[in-house]
């Protein structure tokens, strides 16, 4: 482990740009959620370049957990070599694979940071969340006007409300945070009820579940802190693992769909598509960033399937006959592995995984760090691309929150510089090590 540095005086707060981006992230992604991957690289290269400047060292990023990650891109750069877009491959693998590089030393800077400083990132964190959640309800409230008002737009078309999925999802994964704010617990409570709430109206499936499942996992972490948080990250890992198996010979022999959201019928489609696509292919994979251009990806359903899935009744919405098999990603972060690199791939999606779940259990307050890493879990494994630069933003801007969590109840957070040693995430191999 590498010994503290010494900090010098009037050096700068690392913690304090991160507090910013999570004070601002929440309303920009409300109103475009391509505005979040500058706003978390800003943040975490100030993080990083601030504590150079204090300590006088860089936070060099390390830990089982980072060496994972940077593992998993390493072999999609190396399946580049196969890939159907070789260039693509290679530049997507090198962009993620410095992104998560980055967001592990500002991890790193973060938790070294004193105890007032990771005050007032919690206290930002949540006046950003409370911001956000306020817009993303005025402007599902009157119609989405708010958004079209910032696009110029005189009528708002019916595609707009899919715009707030991604805000949703984010403040979903953020919204754990509140819960360390040193702020009154009846604030603290209120924040929490409201947000779920906001939450669960909000268009999209996927971030209520997200909400849920961080439920959940808070309530598991209760009742049992460190036992419950693993068996909760390697159920996950499992998951990773295994999915191709868990779901392919099911969604083969046919699921009925005819009741569900169209959106959902599609996504089962999709797995289907993505499931015998990977079952050609299973080892090596068909490369990285194969998803955009596999073969068949363009093509529609076909009435074979359409029938296997009961989608061929009257009320089924026309437009599922003519969409495309695998739209760009398959909206399931294990098939994405599987899909593009192979049981290399998989295992070390697993792995991750899996040394995240043991981080969060070592964390100061392994509540806050399971129902964040419940709630990234499940939209990762229902809606985003794995590569996708925002959705990859809020996920480090997450990961390097957490190494400011406190390390006992949050009215104790701005005590001052003598407390425990913080644990920093993307480090669950080393004794520095905590919740990614």
């Amino acid at each position: 482990m590498t010994a503290p540095v010494p900090a010098r005086p009037g050096g700068g707060d690392p913690a304090l740009p991160l507090g910013v981006a999570l004070a601002l992230a929440p309303v920009a992604v409300v109103l475009q959620s391509k505005a979040l991957a500058p706003i978390a690289t800003a943040a975490l290269l100030a993080a990083v370049l601030l504590h150079r400047r204090r300590h006088g060292a860089w936070p060099w990023p390390e830990g089982a957990a980072f060496w994972a990650a940077l593992a998993l891109l390493a072999w999609a750069a190396v399946t580049a070599a196969w890939a159907p877009e070789p260039p693509r491959a290679l530049l997507t693998s090198a962009q993620i694979g410095g992104f998560m590089a980055l967001g592990a030393a500002a991890a790193r800077a973060v938790a070294a940071a004193e105890a007032a400083a990771r005050a007032r990132l919690m206290r930002l964190a949540a006046l950003g969340l409370g911001l956000g959640l306020a817009a993303a309800a005025f402007d599902a409230a009157t119609g989405h006007a708010l958004r079209a008002g910032v696009r110029g737009l005189s009528e708002v078309p019916p595609t707009l409300a899919y715009g707030l999925k991604p805000a949703a999802s984010a403040m979903a994964l953020w919204l754990p945070l509140v819960a360390a704010a040193p702020l009154p617990r009846w604030l603290r409570g209120a924040i929490l009820a409201a947000g779920a709430l906001v939450l669960l109206a909000l268009p999209g499936e996927s971030p209520k579940l997200a909400v849920l499942a961080a439920g959940v996992a808070a309530s598991l972490a209760w009742l049992a802190p460190r036992h419950g948080v693993r068996a909760l990250g390697l159920a996950a890992a499992a998951a990773v693992l295994l999915m191709p198996l868990l779901l392919g010979p099911v969604l083969a022999r046919g699921v009925p769909a005819g009741d569900l959201p169209a959106s959902a019928a599609h996504r089962l489609m999709i797995w289907d598509f993505t499931a015998a696509r990977i079952a050609e292919r299973p080892l090596a994979g068909w490369g990285m960033e194969a998803s955009r251009a596999i073969p068949g990806h363009d093509l529609p359903a076909g009435e074979a399937r359409l029938a296997r899935f009961g989608l061929t009744h009257p009320g089924v919405e026309p437009w599922l006959a003519q969409a495309q098999m695998l739209p760009l990603h398959p909206h399931n972060g294990a098939l994405q592995l599987w899909l593009e690199l192979g049981l290399p791939g998989a295992a070390l999606g697993a792995l991750l995984v899996a040394l995240l779940g043991l981080a969060a259990a070592r964390a100061p307050r392994p509540g806050v760090a399971a129902a964040m890493l419940a709630s990234g879990l499940v939209t990762a494994l229902l809606s985003f691309g794995a590569w996708q630069e925002w959705w990859v933003g809020a996920q480090l801007l997450a990961v390097a929150a957490a190494a400011g969590l406190p390390a006992s109840g949050p009215e104790r957070i701005a005590e001052g510089p003598h407390r425990r040693e913080a644990r920093t995430p993307l480090q669950s191999g080393s004794r520095s090590g905590g919740f990614a």
